[in-house]
């Protein structure tokens, strides 16, 4: 980790490893924001981009269905009206979440929405996803997409009635007593809601937003649509990630638990999918070759990247976690030196465990 801030992979960041659910290793390093020169310490909070995915989405989506409100083969046309008569209103929750619904990973439709009134724009990001066309036919192919997971959002908050964030924190967080992962809501004029005096790792000096993003969500759709979408927007520490994955693993394997999940859901959602699809139900698993995770995790891995520079892994066998936070599109989206960092990082710190 010293050797990489040295090297610019990244500004700063923190590492925490935990097994059968204690913390064995949980240091920061570098700069939180190279402009202010705030340093990075194991209260940093992280935009953890795609960690929403799993780690927001996915959950609401497995609590919904474990109160029967939900399951995996209701399809579009059935929960949001808008897709009826659409070529999309067959896809299912579960196609969905295991990235084969057909749908193109990602469309720059901020472009479009920073001409839209800020009361407007969800109104209008409906509108947009449910015109957007597929580019494979659905449960064929693999492609992973932020679409999805936008589609996943709106579908929990049809269901539950209430927005993703207030979901995920009433039902999820709040009961496991989980107060350092949260969303950002962001007002008209790009201003994020108050979050006390907690320090945020600095993301990208974005050209379009003309500032360095800092305290608000970095990706360009979440931020125009208000800070909390089904793909982006979750914001939290090492530390946090780390007690909600133990949290589950407990639940997993029949210890105290939370009573939040059922042992039923977990074991489906973290099923290994066949060789087809190298992802499982809302989160990714180690690809056979040149995975992030390197060589050392078992096959039963569950795990997922965030574009700024997050990531975790799960070793489900061995009850090994890997939390890496990082800024690393700090001050530029353009520095990927992460990629080949990241293998060798995990195969150091398996190799002591295993």
């Amino acid at each position: 980790m010293k050797q990489a801030v040295r090297d610019h992979v990244f500004p700063g960041g923190v590492l925490l490893v935990s097994k059968q659910g204690n913390t064995l290793f949980h240091n920061a390093y570098g700069k939180a924001n190279i402009y202010s020169d705030l340093s990075v310490d194991n209260d940093t909070v992280f935009d953890l981009a795609s960690l929403t995915k799993p780690l927001a989405t996915t959950l609401a989506v497995m609590k919904l269905i474990d109160k029967g409100a939900l399951t995996l083969e209701d399809t579009l046309g059935r929960m949001l009206p808008e897709f009826k008569g659409t070529p999309k209103e067959t896809i299912t929750v579960c196609q969905l979440l295991d990235h084969t619904s057909g749908l193109p990973d990602y469309r720059p439709y901020y472009q479009d929405l920073v001409e839209v009134s800020y009361d407007r724009r969800r109104t209008v990001l409906k509108a947009l996803l449910v015109k957007e066309e597929l580019i494979h036919p659905s449960g064929k192919t693999t492609v992973y997409s932020d679409l999805g997971f936008m589609i996943l959002g709106w579908i929990v908050e049809s269901v539950s009635g209430l927005g993703l964030n207030s979901f995920v924190e009433k039902s999820i967080y709040s009961p496991m007593g989980l107060t350092n992962l949260f969303f950002i809501p962001i007002n008209e004029s790009g201003i994020g809601a108050n979050t006390g005096n907690r320090r945020f790792a600095a993301t990208e000096k974005c050209p379009w937003r003309k500032r360095v993003v800092e305290g608000v969500v970095h990706d360009d759709n979440a931020f125009i649509t208000g800070g909390v979408e089904g793909h982006a927007g979750l914001f939290g520490t090492a530390g946090e990630v780390n007690r909600l994955l133990v949290t589950l693993l407990d639940t997993l394997y029949n210890k105290t638990g939370s009573g939040i999940f059922s042992k039923e859901i977990l074991h489906r959602f973290f099923r290994i999918p066949n060789k087809n699809n190298r992802r499982a139900l809302g989160f990714d698993i180690p690809s056979p070759n040149d995975s992030s995770s390197g060589k050392y995790f078992s096959d039963h891995t569950v795990g997922h990247l965030g574009f700024t520079g997050t990531s975790f892994w799960m070793d489900l066998t061995r009850s090994v976690v890997v939390v890496l936070l990082t800024n690393r599109i700090h001050p530029d989206r353009g520095n990927e030196k992460i990629k080949t960092f990241r293998p060798g990082l995990h195969d150091a710190v398996m190799q002591q465990l295993v």
